[in-house]
């Protein structure tokens, strides 16, 4: 490996009302490197007097935030993606990293969270209200009035562009945030506060770092904080609901998925299989992605050629170091999480799925979280590979002939994020697309987004929509005023 996979990160602060500070109490906790095994850095962990400090930072540059003009916000917004965009190298290299994820997909994390912030500045203007006809002696009108703070809680897979470009929103609609990002993998964070902490005025933007379970539920339960969203595992997004609760918060949710991709008959076996490779986001985040299609439901026509075109697509993904331009799937982003994934894959072997392809170390890997990307053949509801969130390398292939059956296979879950549907039949596509429970359905591609996209899950995925209109609406209320004409 890369000697720079030896080199320690040296410790950076939180930014909390535009400082950059340590834990009040001096706490750290360690940053592995999933690629050596090695201690790569620490971050602060935030006590609860920290995150008080943020969450009244945060409210009390709540009134001039949001008073300034839409304009004004957006160009502080433009300023923010670009000293984002300048530092793409060292923000991509602290991802590869901390996280293990390939540099060249980072590179590509930090253009998506650019481009996030600057869709949502262009959507500024957008806070506007509506008049309604109040006879001649009225008029009455609503304004959109931004919560005073925004607790934004992110996960470990996507870092940079996550605590980046998920806080684009509710700073466009002049909500200042708290951001606490997962903690396996916040090194991209702590560096982003320094390099924007003279972009924003003071408290309008403030990180916090330490683990979920009391960080993160310290943001979710306090009682200053009217607005979270949070991005993760359907159990976390239930607590976090549990402890907003008594205080009536507004919790949106992007939670995981167990998602169906679905081949028809008709369809070319070697494309839909090498759709079903970059759906699955082997490359791009080793499958450590919520929207990724783990689930191929395939036509016994052709089932066999698809199976064959899919290993061969699998057997020709580099594995290997992040820090390589040339490697497509690094390690998986932390120990406990690789262990998991290694549990998940025996239990497949277990009940009795067939494996096709990986399942194991790479060849010639003797340290570091790396797991082969895996594909099981002859899956069927029963087993746990087909029925749990992995959140890693590991895509299930289940045979369907009945169009009823495998659609009720499909819909069998109480999660639905994504689905995915190959066929040449237009009318079958859509009609397909119409029945998956899901929130974003994408045909014959590969689960990619346009800019506007509304993101969001059905059932136990989620609640409501993000990297759209309807999230920049949802930091703010609206009010109505009435007023009597003299």
């Amino acid at each position: 490996m890369d000697q720079g996979h030896e080199t320690e990160v040296p410790l950076r602060g939180m930014l909390i009302d535009g400082e950059i500070v340590e834990a009040s109490d001096g706490a750290t906790m360690p940053s592995e490197n999933p690629t050596t095994e090695a201690r790569l850095g620490a971050l602060p962990v935030a006590t609860t007097a920290d995150v008080h400090r943020a969450v009244e930072a945060a409210r009390r540059a709540s009134r001039s935030w949001s008073e300034l003009p839409w304009e004004e916000r957006a160009r502080v917004l433009h300023v923010y993606a670009d000293v984002l965009d300048a530092h793409r190298e060292d923000l991509a290299l602290l991802d590869a990293l901390d996280a293990g994820l390939p540099v060249k997909s980072m590179r590509a994390d930090v253009t998506s969270a650019v481009a996030e912030i600057r869709y949502f500045a262009g959507l500024a203007s957008e806070t506007k209200g509506t008049t309604f006809p109040s006879g001649p002696g009225a008029v009455t009108f609503t304004e959109f009035v931004p919560y005073p703070v925004v607790a934004r809680i992110v996960p470990f897979n996507h870092p940079i562009k996550f605590a980046a470009g998920k806080c684009a929103a509710a700073l466009a609609a002049g909500a200042p945030v708290v951001i606490k990002p997962g903690e396996q993998t916040s090194l991209s964070a702590l560096r982003l506060g320094e390099l924007v902490r003279d972009v924003f005025p003071a408290g309008v933007y403030n990180i916090v770092t330490g683990p979920g379970a009391t960080v993160g539920a310290l943001l979710a339960g306090h009682p200053a904080v009217p607005r979270v969203a949070f991005t993760g595992s359907v159990a976390t997004g239930a607590r976090i609901t549990e402890l907003g609760a008594p205080y009536i918060k507004h919790v949106s949710l992007e939670l995981g998925g167990k998602n169906p991709l679905i081949v028809m008959p008709d369809a070319d076996p070697a494309d839909a299989a090498r759709g079903a490779v970059g759906a699955m986001n082997f490359a791009r985040s080793m499958g450590q992605s919520c929207g990724s299609t783990s689930r191929a439901f395939v036509h016994g026509d052709i089932y066999d050629d698809f199976v064959a075109h899919l290993v061969e697509a699998v057997a020709g993904l580099k594995v290997g170091d992040p820090l390589d331009p040339g490697t497509d799937m690094g390690p998986l982003a932390f120990r406990a999480h690789h262990n998991r994934v290694l549990e998940f894959i025996e239990a497949g072997r277990n009940d009795g799925a067939k494996l096709l392809y990986g399942g194991g170390l790479p060849t010639g890997v003797n340290r570091g979280f790396f797991v082969e990307p895996t594909v099981f053949g002859n899956v069927d509801m029963t087993m746990r590979i087909a029925r749990e969130e992995i959140f890693g390398p590991v895509l299930s292939v289940l045979r369907w002939t009945d169009y009823e059956q495998m659609l009720d296979d499909a819909n069998g879950l109480d999660v639905g994020l994504t689905g995915n549907v190959w066929t040449n039949d237009i009318s079958l596509a859509l009609k397909t697309a119409r029945r998956i429970e899901s929130g974003y359905i994408t045909v014959n591609g590969t689960g990619r987004r346009p800019s506007g996209s509304p993101f969001g899950g059905f059932k136990q995925s989620g609640i409501g929509k993000e990297s759209s209109l309807d999230e920049l609406l949802s930091y703010g209320r609206e009010r109505a005023v009435n007023i009597t004409l003299r």
